[in-house]
């Protein structure tokens, strides 16, 4: 279980995140949604280590993981894929998928993770992490990395930003089989409705506070009249 307690962050005197406190529950699907610039992905980074909080705490699982840096995080099975995954020129898929792992895996071990995520071809195993492969190739290779490993806690920033609609609908069709599966709590940073339908709780993030969390029925037809309501006024 994550809990996040009176979690601060600024910067330069501008408050990001104010005061949130919320519970993540083990083996959920939890989608942090709401306004661009609303403190989402800091939210996300503070809870991976890539950024510190001005004050407040966070638990895992009943250990203050607060002062623990990203590979120590990492330990505790917390990982974290970006919104612009990183390239290695030169490190095949299959490479990277065993450095995930922390064992060399074999071909039909990497073909597996990669089927989980819509890559079934073994040309993949071989082919380099860098600029041949598109932008959802790359995302759908990081959330495959996130499967090699035993994770309790997996979190992704957007992954949908800046794939076409093919890609979205493989990602999306990944998370619901992750969903199904609940073998490990996930959190999920997304403005997509399709996404947002697989969640068992959706928190709201506006002017870095926790607008509104709860379970999807409840805040999603919400957030859905909200956003009717805004279109109308525009």
């Amino acid at each position: 279980m994550l809990e996040l307690q009176h979690l601060s962050f600024s910067v330069e005197g501008k408050d990001i995140i104010q005061d949130i406190s919320a519970v993540i529950e083990d083996n959920g699907f939890t989608v942090i949604t709401g306004p661009n610039g609303g403190g989402k992905s800091t939210l996300a980074k503070l809870i991976m280590g890539i950024e510190k909080p001005t004050s407040g705490k966070i638990l895992f699982n009943g250990i203050d993981i607060t002062d623990m840096d990203i590979h120590e995080r990492s330990r505790h099975k917390i990982g974290y894929a970006f919104q612009q995954p990183p390239r290695f020129k030169g490190m095949t898929v299959s490479d990277l998928l065993s450095i995930a792992h922390g064992t060399k895996l074999s071909e039909d071990h990497c073909c597996s993770y990669l089927s989980d995520v819509g890559l079934c071809s073994k040309d993949y195993l071989h082919r380099e992490v860098d600029a041949s492969l598109s932008g959802g190739e790359v995302k759908r290779i990081e959330i495959a990395t996130l499967l090699a490993r035993d994770l309790q806690l997996a979190i992704f920033d957007e992954p949908e930003a800046g794939i076409d609609l093919w890609s979205f609908a493989k990602l999306v069709e990944t998370f619901q089989n992750m969903q199904k599966k609940k073998q490990l709590s996930v959190i999920l940073i997304s403005h997509q409705e399709r996404i947002m339908q697989l969640a068992d709780t959706i928190m709201i993030i506006e002017n870095g506070r926790v607008k509104h969390q709860g379970a999807k029925e409840s805040v999603l037809p919400e957030l859905m009249q909200e956003f009717d309501c805004r279109c109308c006024k525009e």
